[in-house]
């Protein structure tokens, strides 16, 4: 059984970047995205899922093709939400033969391989069955809550709120969780799982729930600044150097 498989979701359309092309594939000092993170990945997974939509898929592979990089490419046929798409991991070859998946989104350009290795060494230390990292940042997307502990207990998408939060700690996209554990879960009609505005199914819900049942939780606040950027509009990356 394989200790790690990884999977990068990247299916989504990037429609706000106004891009010709996958946001995945996007160049950062002339190295697309994509390759960016299988980089990083390679120690772990010689050979990552990525998740890609039907318009995508042949680009991804020209481009992976092009870089010499090996990876599994899975369609997932209609853009329902990212927990359809960490779905979509069922069809792999390596699905029955893992143990934990890392999952990464797509477009987080900057990850650095010392945070990678950190949050594995911290799961196995811990015998966690959830992993994730995460940053204290202005204007946070998503915030962490925490108990009196500094326990984790749930991940709430800002939008949802009614109040605005000016500062959070907040999941950057890096996860390693219990294979079986999560796609059990992922199954189940929890009240939260699909998104109230888009009806998407969701992924950061199961969180919440799995605190509840007594799994080992944990949320480490190491990311740096620039790990937390994710691509969603040119602008994000205008300070770096683009080709």
């Amino acid at each position: 059984m394989s200790e790690i498989s990884c999977i990068i979701a990247a299916a989504g359309k990037g429609a706000r970047t106004e891009l010709l092309y996958p946001k995945t594939l996007y160049k950062i000092n002339n190295i697309p995205i994509i390759i960016r993170i299988l980089k990083i990945l390679d120690k772990y997974d010689k050979k990552p899922s990525i998740i890609v939509n039907k318009d995508s898929h042949i680009l991804i592979k020209e481009c992976l093709k092009k870089y010499n990089k090996k990876a599994e490419l899975i369609i997932q046929k209609k853009q329902i939400g990212m927990g359809n798409a960490v779905l979509q991991f069922k069809k792999s070859k390596k699905y029955k033969m893992t143990k934990n998946v890392l999952l990464i989104w797509g477009d987080i350009p900057f990850i650095k391989k010392s945070t990678v290795l950190k949050l594995i060494i911290s799961h196995n230390n811990n015998n966690n069955d959830y992993t994730l990292i995460s940053k204290f940042v202005k204007n946070p997307y998503t915030v962490i809550k925490r108990d009196k502990k500094k326990e984790i207990i749930s991940i709430e998408e800002t939008y949802k709120s009614k109040k605005k939060i000016n500062n959070g700690e907040r999941d950057i996209g890096l996860f390693l969780f219990n294979k079986k554990l999560i796609f059990k879960y992922l199954t189940r009609d929890f009240y939260n799982k699909y998104n109230k505005h888009n009806k998407e199914h969701g992924f950061l819900y199961l969180i919440e729930h799995l605190v509840k049942m007594g799994y080992k939780i944990e949320s480490l606040p190491i990311a740096s600044s620039k790990e937390v950027i994710s691509f969603n509009t040119l602008s994000d990356l205008k300070s770096y150097k683009k080709h």
